[in-house]
C-alpha cells in the first residue's frame, strides 16, 4: 500500500518543525468522588507509536478522550500538534484523528458513501472527495468492497474502513483506543501493517490496548496506566528489566552430568527430579557466556538450555492491580517458549 508523507507538526508559537506530538502535565480528571486521573504526565515524540496499557477501569479511554478534546480535564495542561488543548480546541481536532473501540462505519450505506460522508464533514468539494475516498479504498484494500452496505463487511474490513475514514481529514497524530479488540489472528496482523505504513509517513500513533503482544509488537515507548497514574514508562526492553524474575534453565538427562553441573553452578536453584537447573540472569550475552564458560571450564554440556526473560505479562501485572487480566492475544513464539518451559517444569 502506498503511503503519503504527512506535514511535520509545527509550533503555534513560532511555526517551527516541533519534534513532540502530545506532552502533557499533570492531567487529573474526577467524576464525583471517583479519581479516574491522578496527575498524569506524559511526551510522545512525532512520528512515533506510543502505547498506553492499564487495565479496565484505569483511566486509558479518558486519556484519549481528554487528548482529542471529547472532555475537559479537571487539571493540567498539555499540548497536541503544537496546540493548547484548552486554548486551542479547534486547532487540535484539525490535526488529530480518532478511532474508537467501537466502529464509527454506518453499516446502512456502502463503504465508499461512509468515505464520502467523511469527506463532506470535513468541507471538502465533491470532486476533492471523490478523489480521496478512491484513494483509500484502494489503499485499504477494499475497492471489491466499495458499493456494498457496510453491514456485510468483517470485522476486519470494518476496521480497515474506520481508519480510512479517520485518514480523510488527513490528520497528523491518530487516537486507536483498542483499535483490534475482536479480530481474527490474520485481521490483527493486518491491522499492524497499517499502523507501520502510517507512522512510515509521519503519522504519530497513541494507541491504548490490552493485548500485551501488539504494544511490545509496535510500540516505540509504552506507558503502563494503573489507579490514574503512569506507574512506569520507558521503551519496551527498559520496562521488561525492571521486573524480576529472568533465568537461565539447564536441563540434563545424565543424572552424574546433572550433579557436576551442580557442583560447579552453586546458588543455581535445583530440581534433582527434572534434573534441571535455573539460574538467575538478565538474558544478556555477557551472562550466557558467564554461564558457558563456567559449564566449559568443567567439561560439563547441558542437553537443553533456555533463557527466560520477563515480557510484558510480568511487567502488567507485576505493575497494575492482582485482579487486573488483560485481553488473550494469540501465542507469539515467545510466549509458546514460556508454555512449553512450565509444561516441562510440571513434568
Amino acid at each position: 500500500m502506498p503511503s503519503s508523507v504527512m506535514p511535520t507538526p509545527r509550533s503555534a508559537a513560532d511555526g517551527r518543525p516541533s519534534s513532540t506530538a502530545i506532552s502533557a502535565t499533570g492531567l487529573r480528571k474526577a467524576y464525583g468522588d471517583k479519581t479516574v486521573l491522578d496527575g498524569v504526565d506524559l511526551h510522545i515524540p512525532a512520528g512515533s507509536v506510543f502505547a498506553l496499557l492499564g487495565p479496565n477501569g484505569a483511566g486509558k479511554t479518558t486519556t484519549v478522550k481528554i487528548l482529542s478534546t471529547l472532555v475537559t480535564p479537571d487539571a493540567g495542561q498539555a499540548r497536541v500538534a503544537g496546540h493548547d488543548l484548552a486554548a486551542e480546541p479547534q486547532a487540535v481536532r484539525a490535526a488529530i484523528g480518532v478511532t474508537g473501540q467501537f466502529s464509527a462505519v454506518d453499516g446502512l450505506i456502502t463503504g465508499e458513501e461512509n468515505l464520502l460522508l467523511m469527506a463532506d464533514l470535513h468541507h471538502l468539494s465533491r470532486h476533492e472527495g471523490r478523489r480521496v475516498a478512491a484513494g483509500l479504498l484502494e489503499r485499504f484494500d477494499l475497492v471489491q468492497a466499495a458499493k456494498k452496505p457496510a453491514s456485510t463487511y468483517s470485522g476486519g474490513m470494518k476496521r480497515r474502513l474506520d481508519i480510512a475514514m479517520t485518514l480523510v481529514g488527513d490528520p497528523r497524530i491518530i487516537f486507536l483506543d483498542e483499535p483490534t479488540t475482536g479480530l481474527d489472528p490474520r485481521s490483527r496482523h493486518a491491522m499492524w501493517g497499517i499502523i507501520r505504513e502510517l507512522v512510515s509517513g509521519g503519522v504519530t500513533i497513541f494507541l491504548t490496548t490490552q493485548y500485551l503482544d501488539e504494544a511490545d509488537e509496535l510500540a516505540d515507548r509504552i506507558a503502563v496506566l494503573n489507579g490514574g497514574r503512569i506507574v512506569a514508562q520507558g521503551t519496551a526492553e527498559e520496562l521488561k528489566r525492571i521486573v524480576p524474575g529472568g533465568h537461565v534453565r539447564l536441563r540434563f538427562s545424565a543424572p552424574d552430568v546433572y550433579q557436576r553441573a551442580a557442583a560447579d553452578l552453586r546458588g543455581a536453584a535445583r530440581d534433582d527430579e527434572a534434573l534441571t537447573l535455573r539460574i538467575p540472569s538478565d538474558g544478556s550475552q555477557r551472562e550466557l557466556r558467564s554461564v558457558l564458560d563456567r559449564l566449559d571450564a568443567a567439561g560439563v554440556e547441558a542437553d537443553e538450555l533456555t533463557v527466560h526473560t520477563p515480557d510484558l505479562d510480568d511487567v502488567f501485572f507485576a505493575l497494575t492491580d492482582g485482579d487486573a487480566t488483560p485481553h488473550p492475544a494469540p501465542q507469539t513464539r515467545q510466549t509458546q517458549n514460556q508454555a512449553r518451559t512450565q509444561q516441562e517444569d510440571a513434568r
